[in-house]
């Protein structure tokens, strides 16, 4: 809510093309068969005993907030040295990632192809829900105490929109709290 209506002001100064939609976090999802020890931090992602079964985001900004919270340096910082520092400490992990993706995070770890990935919340109860019963037993969450991202995805007209009350309409109907409670439900995302 209002902390968006904030940050907004960076991208959409006076809110005219933006209106916050879901929300979210990025934890740690393991498989609770092959982790063997605490997952607590975002160290595990670069524990060599898992080599060959990490998985990392394959999109920069998060992967680049893991780091930097591995550091205990701000996912938010300005700062190119701490930056770099991050940046480094990927380049560490990289012989230890089976591969960098978003999407197949679920089919590697259900068929046992990788064991450990950082994920977003909203997809972990997803698949955590696709495996029924055996969901919640086979697969762990964790966010990390030293912290995470929470992210909020926004709804936004472009400037040169070509049908704006169409879309003004569209998102009208998706904030209409019984469409927003059909949808959540369906998306899994807060």
């Amino acid at each position: 809510g209002e902390k968006f209506y904030q940050q907004s002001e960076t991208f959409d100064p006076g809110n005219h093309y933006s209106v916050p939609y879901c929300w979210g976090t990025v934890g740690i999802m393991y498989d609770t068969k092959k982790i063997d020890e605490p997952v607590d931090s975002w160290t595990i992602l670069w524990n060599e005993k898992y080599k060959n079964q990490i998985l990392m985001f394959d999109n920069s900004r998060d992967a680049l907030g893991i780091a930097l919270k591995k550091m205990s340096e701000s996912y938010n910082t300005v700062d190119e040295a701490p930056i770099r520092k991050a940046g480094d400490l990927l380049l560490k992990q990289k012989p230890l990632v089976q591969a960098y993706v978003v999407d197949q995070i679920f089919d590697k770890i259900e068929s046992g192809e990788a064991s450990v990935s950082p994920c977003y919340a909203g997809d972990y109860v997803l698949m955590c829900d696709e495996m029924g019963e055996e969901g919640p037993e086979t697969l762990g969450f964790y966010v990390p105490e030293g912290g995470t991202n929470l992210f909020v995805d926004a709804m936004c007209i472009p400037k040169g929109a070509n049908n704006k009350e169409g879309a003004e309409k569209f998102i009208n109907f998706i904030c209409d709290p019984e469409n927003m409670a059909i949808n959540t439900e369906f998306i899994y995302y807060s």
